[in-house]
């Protein structure tokens, strides 16, 4: 199994250099970095990583991930740069792309491309989007990056995005794009991973979960004419228990990524990586 680590980035946790070459150094596959643009004060969407549903402050702090990822690509040589995850309709599809392809040039094809469409209701509407229409909206921006992407000129005409002819470069190193994991558990996200997506990347999840999601993938795959093993599982958000990522690892998933501690100082952060390292790389 592939192991990748995460953290949610700030101004006060290690910083981005040193986080990426020990965890280069370490032999760990992957560093994954989340987003959040804006926290607005007042909200009412619970978050379900706590037990009374109220939004941690750390949240409005987080780092932009490509800048970061950059950063971290200049002091890597092999580390991939994920996103966990892109909120995709709070950005427009044409600078995202650019964006991205940008950063799968300059680190020679390392780039791996975490979407959701966001939990947070109040935060998606800050960017002019109904957060009923979110998904959709993440969907048009994908299919409109791909042509983006792939085509030497491309347009892209749907109900939310719109754009006529138009040449963006640089292309992405990878072909014929960097691969894009659907995070969440939405009630269509199979098929939309089947559909136009290359993985799924849930959080919270357990083995038992992993097995029922990998049978309906690979079903809907085959119904569809598509390779199931052209689609990878990646776990977030796990702890460095050997035992866990090898049930995940039987249930179909390939990769896991561990979380740091949250608010990890470079002391403490260093001090993490250490020892997952010796729990689940050697």
């Amino acid at each position: 199994m592939k192991i990748g680590v995460s953290l949610s980035l700030t101004s006060t946790t290690i910083d981005i250099l040193t986080l990426a070459r020990k965890c280069e150094e370490l032999g760990f596959e992957s560093l994954w970095m989340p987003e959040h643009t804006a926290i607005p004060v007042h909200v009412s969407s619970p978050w379900v990583g706590s037990a009374d549903g109220s939004i941690p402050l750390d949240m409005a702090y987080i780092v932009d991930p490509f800048i970061s990822l950059a950063h971290a690509s200049a002091v890597t040589t092999n580390l991939k740069l994920g996103t966990s995850v892109c909120l995709v309709p709070e950005r427009n599809p044409i600078v995202l792309a650019k964006e991205i392809a940008t950063l799968d040039f300059f680190s020679k094809g390392r780039v791996m491309f975490g979407i959701g469409s966001g939990w947070l209701k109040e935060e998606t509407e800050l960017y002019g989007i109904s957060f009923g229409d979110r998904a959709a909206v993440m969907r048009e921006s994908i299919l409109a990056m791909k042509e983006l992407w792939t085509k030497e000129e491309s347009e892209y005409h749907g109900k939310f995005i719109d754009f006529p002819p138009i040449r963006v470069y640089p292309k992405p190193v990878q072909n014929p794009h960097p691969p894009i994991f659907l995070g969440g558990r939405a009630k269509n996200v199979f098929r939309r991973i089947v559909s136009w997506g290359d993985g799924w990347m849930p959080t919270r999840t357990n083995p038992q979960e992993i097995e029922q999601g990998r049978r309906e993938i690979d079903r809907l795959a085959r119904e569809a004419g598509r390779d199931p093993a052209t689609i990878e599982i990646s776990v977030h958000g796990q702890t460095a228990e050997p035992e866990l990522l090898r049930d995940f690892e039987n249930a179909g998933a390939q990769r896991a990524m561990i979380g740091l501690p949250r608010g990890a100082n470079q002391d403490t952060a260093l001090a993490a990586l250490e020892e997952i390292a010796g729990k689940v790389l050697t």
